[in-house]
């Protein structure tokens, strides 16, 4: 059975580089695999641009402004399809484990059933769960350097993604140290049993 790291934090909070630093130092091989990769798998047709229910481009992933707190924001909708994509990738996640690959998870956890649905396929005794969190200006900073991002993507979902109710097995602050700083400090908590699967089978 594989080893999972699975990395939970907003858009632009530093996990696919923290991923691919975590690669780089252990030394058993772990398969990185990442929500963004899935999602840029969808067909074109079902990724929208504010699409209108009913839709194609609402079906999978939609891009749609909407007002946060006296603010505009950009908030990512998954439709039917999407829905199923993302149950598709968390179940291909397990099975990459089962076949004994160890596995770095790169996601964004919008909803508490996320990671019920995570807690349900995956072996608590395998899986390791990071908080990966970064001061929101400094998320805001990455966000606008990046091409393809729209701004107000992640401060719409900030701290929604740690809303869940299950404590993380380590919390990570990715803008209050270097990559291989932070990397080396989840390579060190991996060496030690995981707790926050084994905690309950469900968020409180």
């Amino acid at each position: 059975m594989g080893k999972i790291i699975l990395l939970n934090g907003c858009s632009s909070s530093g996990k696919t580089t923290l991923a691919v630093k975590l690669q780089q130092l252990l030394q058993e091989p772990y398969q990185h695999m990442a929500l963004d990769q899935f999602r840029d798998g969808m067909p074109s047709r079902v990724r929208g641009l504010n699409s209108p229910a009913g839709d194609p481009g609402a079906s999978g992933l939609n891009v749609v402004p909407a007002q946060q707190n006296g603010k505009w924001v950009t908030q990512i909708q998954f439709g039917d399809y999407g829905e199923k994509v993302l149950k598709a990738m968390r179940r291909s996640i397990a099975r990459f484990a089962e076949m004994g690959c160890n596995v770095i998870v790169d996601d964004l956890l919008f909803k508490r059933e996320y990671l019920e649905d995570y807690m349900s396929v995956l072996n608590p005794e395998k899986t390791w769960f990071i908080g990966v969190k970064c001061s929101l200006d400094v998320v805001l900073a990455r966000e606008a350097l990046r091409p393809g991002r729209f701004p107000g993507t992640a401060v719409s979902h900030y701290e929604q993604v740690h809303e869940h109710g299950l404590g993380y097995d380590l919390e990570v602050d990715t803008s209050a140290a270097t990559p291989r700083q932070v990397a080396q400090s989840i390579v060190d908590r991996i060496t030690t049993p995981p707790r926050a699967f084994t905690q309950s089978q469900s968020p409180a």
